[in-house]
């Protein structure tokens, strides 16, 4: 049965991963909370990427925060959509509870598409060997100098450690991913860094650069 074509009775909610443009998705994976297919529910043009959940409030287990990444990844990677997505845990009670969030944050979810299209974010963690003394500016003012005219927007993330020199992540054309990733392999490889670990990670769903907070309702 095409996605938007689901029976709007049955009585399950609808765990949301992120919001699409354009045709409607449906596959079978190992999704959230045991479900095994993912579908769309959509208005107009938007379309929630959903499965089906017996909860409004999903317990954020290892399993199912991986299980909602990489439904995100099947639709980025293995059929090259772009997606909105949703931090773990939005889900919603009725079909027309989650179209009127749909219609509501509409020019919202438009102009985080633009954002995000043809785009992946990917990480950067630099981290220094204990009692290594580095210079913080220089390091920071080089990974500036390589990265960001290749990024197409960056933002800075917690230094959760005080080994921790950076931590960044990135949004990145896809067209520009083998540049980044040279671009990183050259400053790991330059010299002064000997006494830096470079943690570089993705790609992920741009979740860094999505500013749409949609609650869950019940």
């Amino acid at each position: 049965m095409p996605a938007t074509e689901r029976d709007s009775s049955m009585t399950s909610n609808r765990y949301v991963y992120g919001i699409v443009d354009g045709d409607p998705v449906e596959f079978e994976t190992d999704a959230v909370a045991g479900a095994d297919q993912v579908y769309t529910i959509s208005h107009r043009r938007l379309g929630a990427v959903v499965s089906d959940i017996d909860t409004t409030d999903p317990e954020e287990t290892d399993e199912d925060a991986q299980r909602h990444d990489d439904v995100l990844r099947e639709i980025m990677d293995d059929r090259e959509r772009a997606i909105v997505p949703m931090q773990f845990g939005m889900s919603f009670e009725s079909d027309r509870t989650l179209k009127n969030v749909l219609r509501g944050a509409r020019p919202a979810f438009r102009r985080a598409m633009s954002d995000v299209e043809g785009r992946i974010e990917l990480g950067l963690k630099i981290v220094r060997e204990e009692d290594a003394d580095v210079d913080v500016e220089a390091i920071e003012a080089a990974v500036e100098d390589e990265l960001e005219p290749i990024a197409a927007q960056s933002v800075p993330n917690d230094l959760f450690s005080d080994r921790l020199v950076l931590n960044r992540s990135y949004l990145v054309d896809r067209e520009d991913r083998e540049a980044f990733d040279e671009a990183v392999a050259q400053l790991e490889a330059d010299d002064g860094h000997e006494d830096l670990t470079f943690r570089y990670t993705g790609p992920f769903a741009p979740y860094s650069f999505v500013d749409v907070e949609i609650g869950a309702q019940r």
